[in-house]
């Protein structure tokens, strides 16, 4: 079954240059969640940015099953979400999670969660 994504691919607009491909959570793809934690791990691939995305209230179940996440690309994330542009230059192994109390990302270890 095709996934019904929140934002329609013909009403994103280009907000950031490419960056490649990242994951992100149906939380946020589908249900049009905001992000709430995002890591940068060591790129898999050339196109692969690194880059994971989770809204942050994903249960180890949900994320255990492939079918709810999906590979985008940055800039389609930034649509769904603004507020992650200015971190994604980020290294590999940093992690960011929205303080729930303030809605401003902090930097956090990046071993905090499983993605």
């Amino acid at each position: 079954m095709e996934k019904k994504l929140r934002i329609p691919p013909e009403k994103i607009r280009r907000l950031i240059q490419k960056l490649g491909a990242c994951s992100a959570t149906d939380k946020i793809t589908v249900d049009g969640k905001d992000v709430g934690w995002m890591c940068r791990v060591p790129p898999e691939t050339a196109d692969d940015s690194g880059w994971r995305f989770l809204a942050g209230d994903e249960s180890p179940d949900y994320l255990d099953n492939p079918d709810n996440h999906g590979i985008y690309d940055v800039n389609t994330i930034c649509n769904y979400d603004q507020s992650i542009i200015p971190f994604l230059h980020a290294a590999p192994g940093t992690a960011y999670e929205r303080d729930p109390s303030t809605g401003v990302f902090v930097k956090v270890d990046s071993d905090s969660r499983d993605y």
